[in-house]
């Protein structure tokens, strides 16, 4: 049985670690709700853009733009938005073995699948496996304030580049979208090329064409790059929303684990000074005993 002294060693050091655990869970919790209305302020947004985009697409040759041109299964780009700490559970880990087995499985049939990887668990799990073709790698690029809209900007503004110069025949964009403070979902989209909507006309309705000013050309060239930064912009938002609510939750459940050790190592403490009180009353009355 380990000693009284030890015993009272591992409760304060038990209690010591809930009280950085709870600390933790609150500071998650305000984080939560900023990042949370930021996330709900930007979906509407980006919901419109993406569907006048995917109705551009859809009306437009391919040759109108270059991000709508569909070309072969050659090289692709995924791009996962992970976080630069851990102790959020489940939040790295599942995105990131999502991506693997996307890669693994390959659906598209592309030649050859390259990673950019956007923090650094996801660089920590993802450059460990074998088959794993790293293009590059941004650690504290998200930060730990509040999301700008730089990074995004510049980000999109390299994958056009990259995609224009046919570098890259598809970009994918891979993160958790957020559901709620304890619910975060693994994605997988297509950001390049510019996938066209399912619309009326497929079901035979006639489908109006868009006026343009001051042409076609300008009009894709201001938008569909503005299109790639807004959707990069709202992933970071969504990965960000959902990091504090599965630290908040992670950080939750340690609280209780810890309550319910200190609860076990205090019984274990009481039992331990109880038997050592008998032992030494024990000593006495036998030492007394003897005497007679």
């Amino acid at each position: 049985m380990p000693s009284l002294k030890s015993i009272k060693k591992r409760i304060s050091s038990t209690k010591s670690t809930r009280q950085i655990t709870k600390a933790m869970k609150m500071v998650s919790a305000a984080k939560l709700r900023r990042a949370q209305e930021a996330v709900v302020a930007a979906r509407p947004f980006s919901n419109k853009l993406q569907q006048v985009i995917a109705s551009l697409a859809r009306r437009e040759d391919q040759d109108a733009h270059p991000l709508l041109a569909q070309r072969g299964q050659g090289k692709a780009l995924v791009v996962l938005i992970t976080s630069d700490r851990g102790l959020c559970g489940g939040f790295n880990g599942n995105v990131s073995k999502a991506v693997e087995r996307h890669i693994r499985a390959n659906p598209d049939g592309f030649e050859q699948l390259d990673l950019l990887l956007i923090g650094r668990k996801g660089n920590d799990y993802l450059k460990r496996r074998p088959g794993m073709s790293i293009y590059k790698v941004y650690e504290n690029l998200l930060g730990t304030g509040q999301v700008g809209y730089a990074p995004a900007s510049l980000l999109g503004q390299e994958l056009v580049e990259l995609y224009e110069s046919e570098q890259y025949d598809a970009v994918f964009l891979a993160f958790n979208a957020f559901r709620s403070a304890i619910s975060q979902e693994p994605l997988i989209k297509q950001l390049l090329p510019v996938v066209p909507a399912v619309e009326e006309s497929d079901t035979g309705e006639y489908l109006a064409d868009y006026l343009y000013e001051p042409d076609v050309t300008a009009v894709l060239s201001a938008l569909l790059p503005k299109y790639v930064e807004v959707q990069i912009f709202r992933a970071f938002l969504e990965s960000v929303a959902s990091e504090h609510g599965a630290r908040m939750s992670a950080m939750d459940s340690a609280s209780k684990n810890a309550t319910e050790m200190i609860g076990k190592l205090t019984l274990q403490y009481n039992r331990a000074r109880q038997a050592a009180i008998t032992k030494e009353l024990m000593e006495i009355i036998s030492g007394a005993e003897s005497i007679k």
